[in-house]
């Protein structure tokens, strides 16, 4: 159950579809949003493996906290073909300081619910999270 020094509970469908994305690939990204009514993170939007990294910024609202993960595929310097995980807390500045908290208080114990994240973006404008600066955290 969720407490206030823990954060909310997580969903079992989070951890669930984080291990589709991570072991079988069917999924670009997954977008998660804490839903108050039954103090649970739950699963807001999955993308599919041939969407690209638009799309999956096209599903933060502007105005609401959101958790993210995304499986970022590039090529190395020295040419080899690698992908990362990438855990995005979206955090807009015009979103509701209770949501800004209960994000912030809620996201440490959501991210080691999700096993093999390997890369950490907090974003409050979509600046923060371009695809030049992923590109720039992957390598």
């Amino acid at each position: 159950m969720a407490n206030s020094a823990s954060g909310m509970a997580v969903n079992d469908e989070c951890k669930l579809k984080f291990l589709e994305l991570k072991a079988k690939r069917n999924f670009r990204f997954i977008v998660f949003k804490i839903d108050e009514k039954i103090q649970q993170v739950t699963v807001e939007k999955l993308g599919r493996p041939d969407e690209s990294y638009d799309d999956f910024t096209a599903c933060f609202p502007p105005n609401e906290c959101r958790y993210a993960v995304f499986d970022f595929d590039f090529v190395t310097d020295e040419n080899c073909q690698k992908s990362k995980i990438f855990f995005i807390a979206w955090s807009p500045d015009s979103s509701k300081v209770r949501s800004k908290m209960l994000y912030a208080s809620s996201k440490d114990r959501f991210k080691r619910e999700l096993d093999g994240i390997q890369v950490e973006l907090q974003a409050t404008d979509p600046s923060e999270m371009s695809i030049d600066i992923v590109k720039g955290r992957a390598l």
